[in-house]
C-alpha cells in the first residue's frame, strides 16, 4: 500500500521469518556463531534462547540454507509429549514411518542414524519453541542421545526457545541434560544503536534512502526502541504501522510526533504489548 509513495521495492517490515533480512548486528551475530560452532563442532546439545521475537526462528531459516548436502536435518516446530509422541514427531520431521510402538520406533530411529553415518552423513535435529517441552520430554531427548556412542556423534540436537526454556534446564531434574549442552547463547534485544541501524538496514534493503535523508528520523527511531524494547518482531510492526500513518497523512519522512500516535493507538486498541511505552512518549 505504502511501498510505491515511498519508492520501496517491498515491505522493509515484514514480521515473518527472512533469512535475507537478517541485521548481522552484535547480538544475532554470536547467536549464529554459536549455532554454527555447535554443528561444525558435533556439539551433542546446541541451545538457543531468546525473547519472543527475537529472531531465534529467522537465524534457524538461515542456517538451514547454509547446512551441507551431507546433513539430514529433522525440524519440529511444536511441543510434542511423552516419550512416545516425541518419538513420533522425531520420525516425521526426518521423513520417517512414525507408526508402531515405542520400542519399534526406536529401533527404526536407531537404524536410521547408523545408515546415515555409515553413508558418510550426520543428523541433525532441531526443536523450535522448546520452552513447551515437558521436563520428562527433554529428560527423554538426553536418552536419545545416548545413541551417539564410541566417539561418533551420529545424531546432533539444537534446542531453541524462549527464555523459559534455559530456566527450564537449570533446574536440578535436568542437571544431567545441561552437562550434554556443549554450545548455547542467550539472544538480547538490541540496544538503542542498533535499533536505528536495524532500521536503516532494513529500509535500505527495500531500496529506501540511506541516512542522512533517512525516511525515519533519528528522535523516531529512538522512541521506537524504547517503545519496542529492542525486540525486532515488535519494531518491525510499530515501523509498518508508522509507515501506513505517514502514507495516510502524506507524510514524506517518519517523525516523533507521528511515532507518538502510533504508539497511543497501539497502547489503547492494540493486541500487542509494548514495553516502556509511556517512556517512549
Amino acid at each position: 500500500m505504502y511501498e510505491a509513495f515511498y519508492e520501496l521495492r517491498g515491505k522493509p517490515f515484514s514480521i515473518l521469518p527472512d533469512p535475507d533480512l537478517i541485521y548481522w548486528g552484535r547480538m544475532h551475530s554470536m547467536a549464529f556463531t554459536m549455532l554454527e560452532f555447535g554443528v561444525m563442532n558435533n556439539a551433542g546439545f546446541t541451545v538457543i534462547t531468546g525473547e519472543i521475537g527475537s529472531g531465534k526462528t529467522t537465524l534457524v531459516r538461515h542456517l538451514l540454507k547454509k547446512l551441507p548436502t551431507n546433513i539430514s536435518v529433522g525440524l519440529i516446530s511444536n511441543s510434542p509429549q511423552g516419550r512416545q509422541e516425541l518419538l513420533q514427531w522425531i520420525m516425521m520431521s526426518l521423513g520417517r514411518s512414525f507408526e508402531g510402538d515405542y520400542p519399534t520406533l526406536f529401533k527404526r530411529l536407531q537404524d536410521y542414524l547408523h545408515g546415515q553415518y555409515a553413508g558418510g552423513r550426520r543428523t541433525i535435529l532441531i526443536i523450535d519453541e522448546a520452552q513447551n517441552l515437558e521436563p520428562e520430554a527433554l529428560e527423554h531427548l538426553r536418552m536419545i542421545s545416548n545413541i551417539n556412542a564410541d566417539q561418533h556423534q551420529i545424531l546432533q540436537l539444537i534446542l531453541v526457545g524462549q527464555p523459559q526454556l534455559r530456566d527450564l534446564l537449570q533446574s536440578p531434574q535436568l542437571h544431567q541434560f545441561a552437562q550434554r549442552i556443549s554450545s548455547d547463547f542467550h539472544l538480547r534485544s538490541l540496544g538503542e544503536r542498533d535499533v536505528v541501524n536495524y532500521i536503516s538496514f532494513r529500509l535500505q534493503s527495500m531500496g529506501g534512502p540511506a541516512p542522512p535523508r533517512a525516511l525515519f528520523t533519528l528522535e523516531a527511531c529512538n522512541k521506537i526502541a524504547a517503545a519496542s524494547g529492542g525486540i525486532p518482531r515488535m519494531i518491525n510492526i510499530l515501523c509498518d504501522t508508522a509507515l501506513v500513518y505517514g502514507f495516510a497523512r502524506g507524510e514524506r519522512a517518519i517523525s516523533a510526533e507521528l511515532v507518538d500516535d502510533v504508539i497511543a493507538d497501539k497502547q489503547q486498541y492494540s493486541i500487542f504489548p509494548l514495553r516502556n511505552a509511556l517512556a517512549a512518549r
